[in-house]
């Protein structure tokens, strides 16, 4: 059988096609397989969301209730940033009481001084920074309602709850200021993630909570001043870029937990880790899921 040359050169296409083909699908089958890893976390629950949207970027057991720790403090201050008429420079006095607790349950400090007056700003930063239980139990003291100390911190802590359910919140629960509860005191890595981003739509929130370290002034029993310092427990402020945010916690219950939130271009990503087994580890876990977010 003959061939001719214009059949050759038709034989010759295909192959040349057939080769080109070929060719392409070894370029393109790499970029096909390079899809994003789930990370894997050492905390038992985890959620990342997209704070523009509100899209989930990272789940595990982000539903299951767990104990918050001092997590539990952005509702703290929720709730006082949402008090109405209210005055950040507002003078709150310290008493014996915020004191005594801290000693009775061995919390975290911001080793506030009986007698001294400082502003519900300064006890914002207390709040936050280094985790002050003591300046808790004032806010708590100051926006609950009720003429003794027992009451006023019972209404705190019902507000609270309130502010939970009127963010649709259901898997959350509050029965302390602090996170020094007696039990009842949890919410989910989902919910936990909604109140922070709820929390930073308030201005004064938003710049606390990014700050690593403050030197506060702050007026004396016997009229004069003293300066308090306090550096913020979150370790991702300067070692992760576009942190912003926002909320460590501990506990023998609680474990090692963090609420976290960092910003790079024009997309923010928000998230929690509950119950990790370290703080390495509940930065690290914080530290993957924000690498993740930021690529999804």
């Amino acid at each position: 059988m003959k061939i001719g040359i214009k059949g050759i050169r038709r034989v010759s296409a295909v192959v040349v096609t057939a080769g080109a083909v070929l060719t392409a699908g070894a370029f393109t089958a790499p970029a096909q397989a390079a899809t994003l890893n789930t990370p894997t976390i050492t905390a038992k629950g985890g959620y990342v969301m997209n704070n523009g949207t509100g899209a989930s970027l990272f789940t595990k057991a982000a539903d299951t209730r767990l104990s918050t720790g001092s997590t539990t403090k952005i509702m703290t201050a929720r709730v006082v940033l949402a008090q109405p008429n209210l005055d950040l420079d507002s003078k709150v006095t310290v008493q014996k009481a915020y004191s005594d607790y801290i000693v009775s349950k061995t919390a975290s400090s911001a080793h506030l001084i009986v007698g001294d007056k400082v502003t519900v700003r300064q006890l914002l930063y207390g709040l936050m920074l280094p985790s002050g239980c003591d300046a808790a139990y004032a806010l708590a003291d100051k926006f609950g309602s009720g003429s003794t100390r027992a009451a006023r911190v019972k209404s705190f802590i019902g507000k609270m709850n309130s502010t939970a359910k009127g963010l649709g919140l259901t898997n959350t629960h509050f029965d302390s200021f602090d996170g020094i509860g007696s039990g009842g005191n949890y919410s989910t890595p989902r919910d936990l993630t909604k109140i922070a981003s709820n929390a930073m739509k308030y201005s004064t929130f938003r710049t606390v909570v990014k700050t690593k370290s403050t030197k506060q002034k702050v007026t004396t029993k016997s009229g004069g001043y003293r300066y308090m310092s306090w550096n913020n427990t979150n370790n991702l402020l300067g070692s992760y870029a576009g942190t912003i945010g926002v909320k460590t916690g501990s506990g023998p219950e609680a474990k090692y937990c963090l609420v976290f939130a960092a910003t790079r271009g024009s997309k923010t990503v928000i998230g929690t880790v509950l119950a990790s087994s370290s703080v390495a580890n509940r930065t690290a876990d914080a530290k993957k899921l924000m690498d993740y977010g930021f690529k999804k």
